[in-house]
């Protein structure tokens, strides 16, 4: 068996997935919901996928000021040190910067896997497989990995890999497919999405990374400089009373970047050959839309996900989620989207459901206490 005990999870949960809205919310977002009606919320269904790949004790969750209290709440097991908090959001590269420059502080041999809250696993156990053996490699090979999975569908709403075809192994990865990354590339239009699902070499960017602590804060200082600084500088002050000052100081110095076009895109060009992508079959869906939630949940003879007490009628391919103390009744409907929570109600052609984020932004200028 081998052992997990440098092994670290990151757990991003700042986000708002906006165009999960109504539902996902800016005071509570989609990751602290029960969405799929089981019990538990994403990021408590999040955190239980990660046992047995590391000590809980090395879960670290990375949120910020407005949403610690309800990230204790649902994780009670949590020490204190255990919840990073961003003073504010600057897409992924800092939030994962400041987690690995923390780690490492405490830690310079943690092997290191970075995940969303809100992303829908469905095959635990081979993620758990592939996840313990990409953290063991990563400790014996300065390789940057990501999780790519194959794609069923031309979506928009999805970053793609590119991957080199020919057999790329390196001798240390046993039991899966890895190959090397070619380009990363961000959400097409819907003709390229298309020709991507038909060339066979490219996989959904699932945002999932596995690395060495070492290898990524190399990674960092060849290729944001600028930000590996900020967090060098005031290693010193991680786990104590001066962190947050000095925190809030680095991410005024951070650009907005993710760490996919601000690191791993770099990297991937490079002559340095360590940029690689595991090929995965995970029943995974990033629930960033009410579309992606359609595609998973069950639905009736007549293609419909129904949430609620809802009577339908000549009604196709919806997806209708309402509140529970509500009798709804819908007729003459075909791929739309209706949902309703607290005082926001939301009514969408299901292929329009890309502008659920304009529609958001609109209600923000308009009616901001309804975002």
């Amino acid at each position: 068996m081998v052992s997990i005990e440098n092994n670290f999870v990151v757990i991003m949960a700042g986000g708002v997935g906006t165009r999960f809205w109504p539902f996902s919310r800016t005071h509570f977002p989609k990751q602290f919901h029960d969405v799929l009606g089981v019990g538990k919320t994403l990021i408590q269904q999040t955190v239980e996928r990660f046992e047995g790949v590391c000590p809980k004790e090395h879960i670290y969750i990375v949120t910020s000021k407005d949403y610690e209290e309800i990230t204790r709440q649902q994780l009670p097991f949590l020490k204190e040190e255990q919840v990073i908090l961003e003073p504010l959001r600057r897409n992924t590269a800092p939030c994962i910067a400041y987690a690995c420059y923390r780690i490492a502080q405490r830690n310079p041999n943690a092997n290191i896997l970075v995940a969303p809250a809100d992303h829908v696993i469905l095959k635990e156990e081979e993620f758990k497989k592939i996840a313990r053996n990409t953290l063991h490699s990563a400790s014996k090979k300065e390789v940057l990995v990501t999780l790519g999975i194959k794609p069923t569908r031309p979506d928009t709403g999805y970053g793609y890999i590119q991957y080199h075809q020919r057999r790329n192994l390196l001798s240390i990865f046993k039991n899966f497919s890895l190959k090397k990354v070619k380009t990363f590339v961000e959400k097409p239009v819907e003709e390229l999405a298309q020709q991507f699902l038909e060339s066979g070499d490219y996989v959904w960017n699932a945002g999932i990374f596995v690395w060495n602590v070492q290898t990524i804060i190399k990674a960092f200082e060849k290729y944001l400089p600028e930000m590996a600084e900020a967090f060098s500088d005031i290693q010193a002050t991680f786990y104590t009373p001066d962190e947050a000052a000095a925190i809030a100081k680095a991410y005024s110095l951070c650009k907005n970047i993710s760490i996919d076009i601000g690191l791993m895109e770099k990297a991937a060009k490079d002559e340095q050959d360590n940029v690689y992508v595991v090929l995965c079959d995970l029943g995974w869906s990033d629930l960033g839309t009410w579309k992606s939630l359609y595609e998973i949940q069950a639905k009736d003879r007549n293609d419909n996900v129904m949430v609620g007490k809802i009577m339908h009628y000549n009604t196709t391919n919806c997806i209708i989620k309402m509140p529970s103390e509500k009798l709804v009744v819908v007729n003459g409907l075909d791929n739309f989207i209706v949902a309703e929570y607290e005082d926001v109600l939301l009514i969408c052609d299901k292929n329009d459901e890309q502008r659920v984020k304009d529609f958001v932004n609109d209600a923000k200028k308009q009616y901001p206490d309804f975002t």
